[in-house]
């Protein structure tokens, strides 16, 4: 390293045996005492690396922005900004705040970070915010969810850590950039796809990937401020952005197969869970799920094309997704329903209707599937997004209804509040009349970089205008029989999605209920990680190190 950044890494190092040391104090204090060993055990690992072997590890670039980190910083930022915003009407304690605040920050670090140290330090105070984000109500339930979230977001923690001193110890540097290098030189391509492979499963578990699934649904405890910034801004797309970021690394080997198998199977399983769901809040914490398994997928096939799709994906999952928690949680007063459901409207249908980025993007990851052959993930995708139809239909009528039943009576219940939510509604509008310069500006240079100028079509203005067209067709249809009856408008949905019920449909339930969804999910998934890091294992004669 050089004298600057040395310097810097020893300052980090002590800042990361901080926070190990809160953690463990945390996991004593409560008799979480698995939290408590993980965190010692990677704190450990890491300072015996750094102090033994930091003088022979050299390191070019701390810090780089591409193209994709500036997407990252905006789409957080913004959304996570308007969060913010959005709680200032109703949470008044200024440590839920500097809890937001901080994981907004590492948010970016992680996106800048080139050294993979300064990544794993900013990955690391996520982890912790999320803890406290999670149980800030301190509620039992809000406990055991945040120390649900913290165990499972450790063991990422010791992947990460892993990596990082194999990268270390073969290649003396732990630059990511480096790593990607390395991956793609057939000489060294198992050396650098073991920690590839061990940074992929952190970016998994991270991105709330089953089985790790779990930690992301209990998030639902938290202050809904705290769960949209979670699922939409901050920790789970953290995970999305690092296996965008590996990409170049993977495909058609062991690292890529387990994470396009992870994501593939994910989408499908929580789009499923979600049609089964007859609460607003779990349906989007599926639907949030299942949105970055189909990102992650994209990541696993490693082409110029799905990556392109996939980084599409992130930016409309970070609007769509802060849009519809932020009306969720407004809409849990009665008299305000009618009032959001407009722009709940717009965000369910920047899930699945053209011409909004979601479905483009969609399609765009099924034709890099299809130019990949392959065929699982296409079924896959298939599937799960017919499942996003008939929940995203079903949740649409409801809103629909909701737009007769506006109450009078307290109408200033939610408009202290609706300032976010016009502007993530606005700002999904303008990302979709603007995707073809967003794509040419931004997404295009940053893949010509790393996939050495592959060429791809994308979805041009001409085939933005045929979306719009249809856009207005779905729009203006029911409008001709607007006002020819003083029935409500779906009655049949109403009490599915009230706010108020949280167990499963009895029908649905019955085949795709949450807890059987998360069993074949998880097996399928534990199955594939544990068969790529066995073989691993083997193949490397059983030592890693």
């Amino acid at each position: 390293m050089g004298v600057v950044s040395h310097e810097i890494s020893y300052v980090m190092l002590a800042v990361l045996a901080c926070v190990a040391v809160v953690i463990i104090y945390l996991g004593v204090k409560y008799k979480k005492y698995i939290c408590a060993v993980l965190s010692a055990l990677q704190t450990s690992l890491l300072i015996w690396f750094v102090l033994g072997r930091g003088d022979l590890i050299y390191i070019d670039n701390n810090l780089y922005a591409d193209g994709f980190s500036w997407i990252m910083i905006l789409a957080s930022g913004v959304t996570g900004m308007l969060i913010c915003v959005y709680a200032l009407s109703f949470i008044r304690r200024p440590s839920f705040y500097l809890f937001m605040l901080i994981s907004l920050t590492a948010m970016i670090g992680i996106t800048v970070s080139n050294n993979l140290l300064w990544l794993y330090l900013f990955w690391e105070i996520m982890t912790l915010c999320t803890f406290f984000l999670i149980g800030f109500d301190k509620t039992p339930e809000a406990v055991k969810n945040s120390f649900c979230a913290l165990s499972v977001n450790l063991l990422g923690g010791l992947a990460f850590v892993f990596a990082i001193v194999i990268i270390g110890s073969y290649f003396f540097t732990i630059e990511l950039s480096a790593t990607l290098m390395y991956r793609q030189i057939p000489q060294y391509s198992f050396n650098a796809g073991v920690p590839v492979a061990l940074l992929a499963f952190a970016g998994l578990v991270k991105a709330a990937q089953m089985p790790f699934s779990r930690w992301l649904l209990g998030a639902a405890s938290a202050p809904s401020p705290a769960f949209a910034l979670l699922a939409s801004s901050t920790t789970a797309p953290a995970g999305a952005f690092l296996i965008i970021k590996l990409s170049p690394a993977l495909g058609l080997n062991m690292a890529g197969v387990m994470v396009m198998l992870a994501g593939g199977v994910t989408f499908l399983m929580a789009s499923l869970a979600a049609t089964a769901r007859e609460n607003e809040k779990d349906v989007l914490a599926y639907s949030a799920i299942a949105s970055l398994g189909l990102i992650v997928a994209c990541g696993g096939v490693g082409t110029y094309s799905a990556v392109w799709a996939g980084i599409l994906l992130i930016i409309f999952h970070a609007i769509t997704k802060s849009l519809l928690f932020l009306c969720v949680e407004a809409s849990e007063n009665k008299a305000a329903r009618g009032y959001v459901a407009p722009f709940m409207m717009i965000g369910i249908a920047g899930m699945f209707l053209a011409p909004f980025g979601m479905l483009i993007s969609r399609w765009a990851a099924l034709v890099a599937f299809a130019d990949a052959k392959n065929i699982l993930l296409i079924l896959l995708v298939c599937f799960g997004s017919a499942a996003t139809i008939f929940y995203g239909t079903r949740w649409l009528g409801r809103a629909a209804a909701d737009m007769q039943d506006k109450e009078e009576e307290r109408p200033e219940v939610c408009r202290e509040r609706l300032a976010p939510i016009w502007t993530l509604s606005l700002s999904i509008i303008v990302v979709c009349l603007f995707l073809p310069s967003v794509s040419s500006m931004w997404v295009v240079p940053y893949l010509e970089e790393s996939f050495f100028g592959e060429p791809f079509i994308i979805a041009g203005t001409a085939t933005t205008r045929i979306l719009w067209a249809i856009l207005a067709i779905i729009v203006m249809a029911p409008m001709l029989f607007f006002g020819k009856t003083k029935k409500r408008i779906v009655p049949v949905y109403a009490p599915a999605f009230d706010g108020r019920i949280s167990h499963e449909s009895p029908d649905l339930g019955r085949y795709f209920g949450e807890h059987r969804m998360n069993m074949i999910g998880g097996v399928i998934n534990t199955i594939a990680i544990a068969a790529v890091f066995s073989v691993a294992i083997a193949v490397s004669g059983g030592v890693l190190l």
